[in-house]
């Protein structure tokens, strides 16, 4: 499981005197003791693989929206921490979908639910999101969407 997975590099990144991945991988640990918390379960029991990859995709999008806000504060000194972090993030998650595929994928369902209001945006939203959930990025596809009309 990939909970037992993360636990376990622990101790080679310690070993390693590596901090950006110790601290990384620290994170990840907490956040999955938080998320069993929050599930009602024990803080020791293991959560299972579908959980742990959606705790680490928030994790990564918390690193992208603070990099995002350290750039625009001009303190690149903690863009670059947050950017090895991430990285780090990254290695246990799935390859997200470029945005060419998304748009193939968008526009194909656009016309398959037949929708040319754009009122309707929401509506080819939501029937993307739960199609493409895991597979790209939310705000990749809303771009797409927002694209299309």
């Amino acid at each position: 499981m990939l909970h037992e997975e993360i636990k376990g590099k622990i101790k080679e990144a310690m070993l390693a005197k590596d901090a950006v991945l110790l601290k990384a991988l620290r994170s990840m640990v907490a956040a999955f003791t938080n998320e069993s918390v929050s599930k009602g379960k024990k803080p020791t029991d293991m959560l299972s693989d579908e959980e742990a990859l959606a705790v680490i995709t928030r994790l990564a999008k918390q690193r992208k929206d603070s990099i995002e806000q350290y750039r625009k504060g001009g303190r690149e000194d903690l863009v670059k921490e947050e950017e090895d972090e991430l990285h780090i993030l990254e290695t246990y998650l799935p390859k997200l979908m470029d945005r060419s595929e998304v748009e193939k994928i968008a526009k194909d369902k656009k016309q398959e639910l037949g929708i040319e209001d754009p009122a309707k945006k929401g509506v080819l939203m939501q029937a993307l999101m739960k199609d493409l959930k895991g597979k790209a990025d939310g705000k990749t596809v809303k771009e797409v969407v927002d694209s299309l009309f």
